[in-house]
């Protein structure tokens, strides 16, 4: 679980709350119509915008907001070592027994594409592809959190105007000018709260994992073209750290000294 994208949500629902009970009772903002204006309007323009199959991937992935066991780069490169000195020493079939510890797709497609001898650049460039793919699939579904973060406000504005028009056509009933006068406002906090707390952060979240993974894909994607290739290990060690931060660039040969 995702401690932060938690922590997150429930620090701002939580100060909202806060905000509301030391002011007044929480069942005031609380009205279902302008909840079913502004989430079946932002639902809706969504579908209109997208296919439906979009967007029902877009929600499935959505876990990864929530549900997420970070890896360090270091692991993957430290992992493209070990099969580097095995390869070199064993042979490059010698992979095969190794498939079955590892548990991404991506990797195991890798090493499989290596043991059934695939020629290094043209193993590469299948992997890459496949990294394109991975890469604007992420991006479509990053890109409708933010229209629905652009449509709930916007739906709550027209919920604004539906409840002001409805006040309006009855100011001579000053019984009916507080609930339509409520909708009105209440549309309008709800498209905020939508787009600004869920929507626009779940789409950055999504992004931030997206990069991690595609960091990750692209690390494999060269290691085993090194390791395919019959690279010096520590060549290799060398070109992966290029690839990340240098707080993750402790190599794997002074780890295994220490």
């Amino acid at each position: 679980m995702d401690l932060s994208t938690i922590v997150g949500i429930i620090a701002a629902f939580g100060l909202m709350i806060m905000a509301i009970m030391s002011g007044s009772g929480i069942t005031i903002f609380i009205d279902f119509a302008a909840l079913i204006v502004v989430s079946g309007g932002t639902l809706g323009a969504t579908l209109v915008h997208y296919p439906f199959k979009e967007v029902s991937r877009a929600f499935g992935v959505l876990k990864k907001a929530f549900f997420h066991k970070e890896e360090k780069p270091s692991d993957t490169i430290d992992a493209l070592i070990r099969y580097s000195n095995k390869a070199r020493k064993e042979g490059i079939l010698s992979l095969q027994s190794v498939i079955s510890e590892i548990k991404d797709p991506f990797f195991i497609k890798g090493v499989q594409m290596a043991v059934d001898g695939q020629e290094p650049e043209a193993m590469k460039e299948m992997l890459d592809r496949e990294i394109e793919y991975i890469m604007e699939r992420h991006e479509e579904g990053a890109d409708i959190f933010v229209a629905m973060g652009t449509y709930a406000p916007a739906m709550g504005m027209i919920g604004t105007l539906i409840g002001l028009v409805q006040m309006l056509q009855t100011m001579n009933d000053p019984s009916t000018i507080g609930p339509a006068m409520a909708m009105a406002l209440l549309t309008t906090f709800y498209g905020a709260v939508m787009a600004n707390v869920f929507f626009l952060p779940v789409s950055g979240k999504l992004r931030n994992r997206s990069q991690s993974e595609i960091l990750k894909k692209t690390l494999i994607s060269e290691g085993m073209k090194s390791i395919l290739a019959g690279e010096n290990p520590r060549i290799m060690e060398q070109k992966l750290h290029a690839f990340v931060a240098p707080k993750y660039r402790a190599s794997f040969f002074n780890k295994k000294k220490g």
